[in-house]
């Protein structure tokens, strides 16, 4: 479906690109001709993919260990980043999320998830914009978001409301950042199970969602990967401050959470005594 080179040229930051859709994107941008950094705070992990992707598709890949909550780490990797050359696109994918009773969240907490997920996809997001804005460098900015975004999600309410920040920031930069040569898109994906994201939102007796979705499954990762691939690559040149649906048609049913609503509080229990042991 993709020219070989459609991203050839392109040198791609992936935050959260050591594994689960991170990883996924990774491999296919690097299958379209993009150099990639992928950055995390695990550099074990991040290592391991990048050798992976050298060895399986012979891409260019480079990892950087920063802590996105941080934003002097950002800054830094930032620097060593445009050190050997600029960067065209940031993939805000980075984030962090888990059910839990509202009123039963403590401040660090909702600070557990709201720190990378909202305030570490801004951080990266000004690093990259102001370094495109000062060198007049065009650019782009893909973040994943959610269809909390759209329908609210009961029980991952900091989640929601960092990921509609993150469409605010889409918008508003769209008009903002548009006349400077930078472009701001995002994703709203439906069920990709990831062992990371089913661990947190699907523990024991919950389904990946596939049984509600209207077409009956769930997403494959090569299709975000690949709807990812499009938005960022020239031929998407006219989309801006724009968030793609892809989730089956899912949150046109429901939000995803209702199932929750009928958990007794024995089952909530246990879900909290199984967060604090790990």
């Amino acid at each position: 479906m993709f020219e070989k080179g459609l991203l050839a040229g392109k040198r791609i930051l992936i935050t959260g690109g050591g594994s689960g859709l991170g990883a996924a994107m990774a491999k296919r941008f690097g299958e379209l001709g993009a150099a990639l950094v992928v950055c995390g705070r695990r550099i074990e992990m991040l290592e391991a993919t990048a050798q992976r992707l050298r060895e399986e598709i012979g891409a260019t890949v480079h990892t950087a260990q920063c802590d996105i909550r941080d934003p002097a780490s950002v800054e830094a990797m930032m620097d060593a980043i445009w050190r050997d050359a600029p960067l065209d696109v940031l993939i805000n994918n980075a984030a962090a999320t888990f059910i839990a009773q509202t009123e039963h969240l403590s401040a660090r907490a909702a600070d557990a998830i709201l720190a990378p997920t909202l305030h570490g996809t801004l951080y990266c997001t000004l690093g990259a914009g102001r370094r495109w804005i000062d060198t007049k460098h065009c650019g782009v900015v893909l973040s994943i978001l959610s269809t909390s975004t759209i329908t609210g999600r009961a029980f991952t309410v900091p989640s929601a409301m960092a990921k509609s920040g993150i469409l605010a920031m889409t918008k508003s930069l769209a008009v903002e950042w548009g006349p400077k040569g930078i472009r701001t898109v995002a994703i709203a994906p439906g069920s990709f199970p990831t062992p990371g994201a089913s661990g947190q939102l699907r523990p024991e007796g919950r389904d990946d969602g596939a049984s509600k979705n209207p077409l009956g499954r769930v997403g494959e990762h090569s299709e975000l990967a690949n709807l990812a691939s499009f938005l960022i690559s020239d031929q998407a040149s006219y989309i801006n401050g724009e968030m793609v649906v892809q989730d089956g048609g899912s949150h046109l049913r429901s939000s995803g959470a209702e199932d929750l609503l009928q958990w007794t509080d024995a089952q909530w229990e246990r879900q909290r005594q199984a967060a604090r042991n790990k």
